[in-house]
């Protein structure tokens, strides 16, 4: 049995599997499928200041390989999941983080500094990428001055780890990972979905009622592959990785890359127990191989 506990810059996980927010609901959806206290942590759906009903459907579609979504950030806001979702789920054991999104950045402070106060929430992920939001999200992960700027705001009122989500839609997204790590992020995670469109050929319209959404699935990995390569090259803060994993192999081949930790998003769709095959396929992994812990394999190519 080899040794999967990983330190993400001051956030222990048991092993490096997590899931991806939008995936995984709150986390009490899986509980009839696994033990959720066997994952390294599960980061629960986008969570903004106020309710926001979402965008209109349809708001998904199947695609070759995978999916589009245009959900939107549908939620019914941080008071709301403080009173009502967070009792239920606060005395799991495993980390549980919150993805945080908002239009403006007073939203994202605002929204952070309530989840601050929450004991056993030890980290939130910003959500500065979301590409189904007509106003903020991506908007604010697009440019390195704007992505600093969330950043370094939120940071004044969150306290704990401060993982901060990327987009792949920008030209260069190691500068955008600079840019978050200059302004105080614990660590980075991408990819967020890319953005793509589906026509439906008898009526000729848009599949989606925004017209584009988010793509994600098997077909979006040797993209997040190749951006999570890159940024871990040129920043000092960890990386997590996410993109199309569906499989142990693909989660190691993050890992190989020098992803520190791995979301599983789409996948958990198709398979809800898939996240206990990563990780018991990475410690087989590890022990047919020679290895006696998740970190040699880090960043080895």
């Amino acid at each position: 049995m080899a040794d999967l506990n990983i330190n993400i810059n001051g956030l222990s996980l048991k092993n490096p599997v997590l899931t991806a927010s939008g995936t995984f609901g709150y986390g009490t959806e899986f509980q009839d499928f696994i033990d959720l206290e066997r994952l390294g942590g599960f980061i629960v759906k986008g969570t903004t200041l106020k309710h926001r009903e979402g965008n209109p459907y349809p708001r998904m579609a199947e695609t070759p390989s995978g999916m589009l979504n245009a959900v939107g950030l549908q939620n019914k806001g941080v008071d709301y999941f403080i009173e009502h979702i967070y009792p239920t789920i606060k005395d799991i054991n495993s980390n549980i983080l919150v993805n945080v999104s908002g239009s403006t950045i007073s939203d994202y402070v605002a929204t952070a500094e309530k989840i601050n106060a929450l004991d056993h929430i030890p980290a939130i992920e910003l959500n500065v990428s979301c590409p189904n939001v007509k106003e903020g999200g991506m908007a604010f992960g697009t440019s390195c001055v704007s992505a600093a700027e969330v950043v370094k705001e939120v940071r004044k009122v969150y306290k704990k780890h401060l993982m901060v989500k990327l987009s792949p839609n920008v030209t260069s997204i190691q500068e955008i990972a600079l840019a978050v790590e200059g302004a105080g992020a614990d660590s980075v995670s991408l990819i967020n979905t890319l953005m793509g469109m589906a026509v439906n050929v008898k009526t000729r319209k848009p599949v989606l009622s925004t017209i584009t959404g988010g793509l994600s699935g098997p077909c979006v990995k040797p993209v997040a592959l190749r951006m999570v390569w890159q940024v871990a090259k040129v920043v000092k803060i960890p990386v997590v990785g996410l993109g199309g994993i569906s499989c142990a192999n693909d989660a190691i081949e993050f890992l190989l890359a020098g992803a520190s930790a791995i979301q599983i998003g789409t996948a958990n769709f198709i398979d809800p127990t898939v996240t206990i095959k990563v990780i018991d396929g990475i410690n087989d992994y590890l022990d047919q191989n020679g290895f006696k812990s998740v970190k040699e394999i880090i960043g080895l190519i």
